[in-house]
């Protein structure tokens, strides 16, 4: 009677799949066969899979690949390596991918049990557990780092959060622009003062000059009276102009003259009026590409950065990333389950590695979501699949007759067995012209 365990078998060569196949339904596992990586995916993603045992080399997508991978996209299941070219740094990369067990052919029919049993046992046994407040974390405002990039920023505003400087913050998005400008805000000695916050690129540009300046009773259909604009509130304090590069050349152009007169005048107004106000602005785009392009005006510019802050992307601060996942587990741990959650050192690693294209904002979505998902402890199964090791095919190349129907008479094998009866009646022709094709 066949034992519950279902075993995926990963070898180019038909001959080790039939042998580990018979082996192994000897000792009563359930075996599934692939010929290539490919195949062995396609099986992975509709079966479900206690054992893996794969070949390292192997044509197009080597073992180490769908060793990396199954490590994240199925962190529970073991991993056997059987291979003929054993090699110190194949096996340090396969162990360091979580594979416990390593067979080097030829191997006995008791090896290969005895391999398959220990990785079987391997499966139960738990990942340590890492603490989730990590020594040595600091923070600034609201802002959280210990990178250079982080120890640089702060440096900076240090200089400036006691003065009226205008300051340029640029970054891409998601990198925690507004949380700069907050913290030079709110650290220095107009922190009593108005932040007005204002994200030029969500109002419409008709309305953007008359949100940013204030109208009068009249100027345009709908002002039905006087109202003071965004730089009126903020004034004695601070206003953090975020997506500067999407503002008109017509209020680029009143921006400009807030700049040099320290004064605004009202949609529909002819008067004046003087404002002290510190104005920070941040953007995403390139501006001097704007400027090349004539959409954005270069004067403005050299009046924006009279101080420039660059917020690096989150795969230039790694040695942030800890900190900043322990903060979001804190945050979210204690709105949702109002307890400590903590992360398991695997996760983390991934977490450390993937590239981050959404900056700050996406990490602190996937902590949220993952903290949803775990029952207190944050595992690899409860990451989503896109910040996972992922496999590039490359796409499909024209290749010779004879290479396509190797590959093909080698998959018609794996799937019969290798009987090779069965395997001439799926291709349609005699045992004789399979026996030739095979030599």
């Amino acid at each position: 009677m066949l034992k519950k365990e279902n075993i995926l078998l990963v070898d180019d060569d038909i001959q080790i799949l039939e042998l580990l196949h018979r082996h192994l339904n000897s000792m009563h596992y359930h075996t599934y066969s692939a010929v290539s990586v490919k195949e062995a995916l396609y099986i992975l993603k509709d079966t479900e899979i206690d054992l893996l045992i794969t070949d390292i080399n192997m044509p197009e997508i080597n073992g180490i690949q769908l060793i990396k991978y199954t490590a994240e996209h199925f962190p529970d299941m073991p991993k056997l390596v059987v291979t003929g070219f054993p090699s110190i740094d194949d096996a340090m990369d396969v162990f360091r991918s979580g594979v416990t067990e390593y067979l080097t052919k030829p191997f006995t029919k008791n090896e290969l049990a005895d391999a398959v049993k220990k990785s079987l046992e391997n499966r139960a046994k738990k990942a340590s557990v890492r603490k989730s407040v990590p020594k040595g974390s600091t923070g600034y405002g609201e802002m959280i780092g210990a990178s250079e990039a982080f120890s640089e920023i702060v440096e900076i505003i240090e200089r400036v959060k006691d003065n009226h400087a205008t300051i340029l913050i640029q970054g891409e998005s998601g990198t925690g622009k507004e949380l700069v400008a907050r913290s030079i805000h709110y650290s220095g000695r107009f922190a009593r003062a108005p932040f007005i916050p204002v994200n030029c690129g969500a109002i419409p540009e008709n309305l953007l000059e008359a949100e940013l300046f204030g109208y009068t009773k009249g100027a345009f259909t709908g002002a039905n009276e006087t109202r003071k604009g965004f730089f009126q509130a903020a004034d004695n304090g601070t206003i953090f102009l975020d997506e500067i590069g999407n503002a008109s050349l017509a209020v680029q152009g009143k921006l400009l003259r807030v700049l040099q007169e320290k004064e605004v005048t009202k949609v529909g107004s002819q008067k004046p009026e003087k404002l002290n106000v510190r104005v920070i602005a941040a953007t995403n785009s390139n501006l001097e590409e704007l400027i090349q392009k004539k959409l954005f005006r270069e004067d403005l510019y050299y009046r924006l950065t009279v101080v420039s802050i660059v917020v690096p992307p989150l795969r230039e601060r790694v040695t942030d990333i800890h900190l900043l996942v322990d903060r979001f587990l804190q945050k979210y741990g204690v709105e949702y389950r109002d307890r400590l959650v903590r992360i398991s050192p695997e996760a983390l690693k991934i977490l450390e590695r993937y590239p981050w294209p959404g900056n700050i904002r996406e990490l602190e979505n996937v902590v949220q979501r993952a903290v949803i998902m775990c029952d207190g402890q944050v595992e690899v199964k409860h990451l989503p699949e896109q910040v996972k090791y992922k496999i590039d095919f490359s796409e499909e190349t024209l290749r010779p007759l004879k290479e396509v129907e190797k590959e093909h008479i080698t998959k018609v094998l794996a799937s019969t067995g290798n009987n090779k009866t069965k395997a001439a009646e799926i291709l349609g022709i005699d045992r004789k012209t399979l026996r030739e094709k095979l030599k």
